[in-house]
């Protein structure tokens, strides 16, 4: 009987696709669920190092143009109302600010200096929130990932000893099927989580650096502007 038994469980199908169809109802909403949390966990990575990377290209280009030595207001002018890169954004908040602290005959509003860092401040972290949007679903995909695919596991097993109690049967045929789909929910839960959360620290760290770049430059524009505000 038990050479059968094993004979009949090495004929039984353990691919991927077989397991998911032998499975239950709710471990096949648990795959699914994860399958489809892993996708979108790999399309905002792959989205994220696109942006963060042309953040970083866009902030040398500004660098260099910022301190080629060209007068800072034609910058400005050249930049437009309506600047294309973050950098850029960060910048034209500070002069926006600088040319409204200028009263008709040339004179300096009070507070100046306060107000053109508040307003590269709130440039700079509308910019950094841009950077960490859809970031949280890594973070969320990270720590229930797991914790969804142990339920699948749970809830396949449970499924399992209930069709062995039937059954009134042990054998490895009937106990194995049960025991593989259970056991790929805790599978698929790994593969969504491990990624998720590499890639989340990776993303956040990346984000953070570039922000600290914004808040550098704009440190240094007001330093700028406050040598013109004492002189």
């Amino acid at each position: 009987m038990e050479q059968e038994a094993l004979a009949l469980a090495g004929e039984m199908d353990f691919s991927f696709w077989a397991l998911f169809i032998r499975s239950t109802l709710i471990v096949k909403l648990v795959m699914i669920l994860l399958i489809a949390a892993s996708f979108y966990s790999w399309a905002i990575i792959v989205t994220k190092f696109m942006q963060y990377r042309r953040a970083r290209r866009e902030a040398a280009v500004f660098d260099q143009a910022f301190w080629s030595g060209e007068p800072l207001d034609e910058l400005y002018d050249q930049i437009g109302p309506t600047p294309t890169s973050s950098a850029e954004r960060v910048f034209a908040a500070g002069m926006l600010e600088w040319r409204r602290s200028h009263r008709a005959d040339g004179g300096l509003i009070g507070g100046a200096q306060s107000r053109i860092d508040r307003s590269m401040d709130v440039a700079i972290a509308k910019e950094a929130e841009s950077l960490n949007t859809q970031l949280g679903f890594l973070a969320t995909t990270a720590s229930s990932g797991p914790f969804i695919g142990l339920f699948g596991t749970v809830w396949g097993i449970m499924h399992a000893f209930t069709e062995i109690a039937q059954q009134q049967n042990t054998n490895l045929a009937v106990v194995a099927p049960g025991i593989a789909e259970a056991l790929l929910a805790t599978g698929l839960g790994l593969l969504a989580a491990i990624p998720a959360l590499i890639f989340y620290n990776k993303l956040t760290s990346d984000s953070d650096n570039i922000a600290a770049g914004w808040e550098s430059f704009a440190d240094e524009f007001s330093t700028i502007l406050s040598r013109q505000l004492d002189s």
